[in-house]
């Protein structure tokens, strides 16, 4: 599974690869507006967290309307424009909560870990362990949470922030390795400034992840007393398989020969 997940996520984003950079341009703008209002504020750093707090309430909101875009090119579409606009409404309550998870995670690691760490002695160092804990496992699940609020669209956001849990518990050896392909997206984020893969394209991602986990669970309802262990994979990503297709140099540079 994992080597056909960067197959999949690799052409997806090529094959997107202008509609991602034109996404991930709006997150550098917002970043950009961002810094810039901060400059301009006669307040200095008393204005910074209430700056930072609106900056994340924004790449919400702006999250989830790309969240609906690359759910269409996981799902083989490419109406960008139409599922942008229908994803700012269509994901404003699952973004609400996860600003407030921007918000609660920024706190933690800037301000209650730190607190702890320097206080109360050993009390003090095992709350702070605990937290640290906690912040890791939100970086393992957190992935899911956009893409498990498109492919199952009736759930609230607490229900679908619970099955973000459930779903890395369950799969705790793909979480990891996501986390690392997360990592390495990151990097060449910084190498290319901002415009690939970028925040649109580690999204692109975590629809592919999904996706995949989706029909894995799919062949679980139907066979229950399948080795989970052992799955044919072959057999569950055949109908993927056949629509990434094979690929080689040429067509992805000249798809129309």
């Amino acid at each position: 599974m994992k080597g056909f997940f960067i197959k999949k996520a690799f052409f997806d984003g090529w094959d997107n690869l202008i509609g991602m950079v034109l996404m991930n341009v709006g997150y550098l703008l917002l970043l950009f507006l961002g810094v810039y209002s901060f400059a301009l504020t006669e307040y200095g750093p008393l204005a910074f967290f209430p700056a930072l707090v609106a900056l994340l309430f924004v790449i919400a909101v702006y999250s989830g309307a790309v969240s609906n875009v690359t759910y269409g090119w996981s799902s083989y579409r490419h109406d960008a424009w139409a599922d942008f606009k229908s994803g700012l409404t269509r994901y404003f309550r699952h973004s609400l909560l996860m600003f407030a998870l921007y918000v609660l995670t920024g706190a933690l690691v800037i301000f209650i870990i730190p607190f702890y760490m320097s206080a109360f002695g050993i009390v003090g160092t095992i709350i702070s362990v605990i937290l640290i804990w906690l912040v890791i496992f939100l970086v393992l699940t957190l992935p899911y949470y956009y893409a498990l609020s498109s492919y199952l669209p009736g759930d609230r956001p607490l229900k679908t922030l619970k099955k973000c849990f459930i779903v890395a518990g369950d799969n705790m050896g793909f979480s990891v390795f996501f986390l690392l392909y997360n990592i390495v997206c990151l990097a060449i984020t910084v190498f290319t400034m901002g415009l690939v893969p970028g925040i649109a394209g580690m999204n692109l991602a975590s629809h592919d992840a999904v996706r995949l986990l989706m029909l894995k669970y799919d062949y679980l309802e139907e066979h229950p007393d399948a080795d989970r262990r052992h799955l044919p994979w072959a057999d569950i990503l055949f109908d993927e398989e056949e629509k990434v297709g094979p690929r080689s140099f040429k067509s992805m540079i000249f798809p129309w020969k």
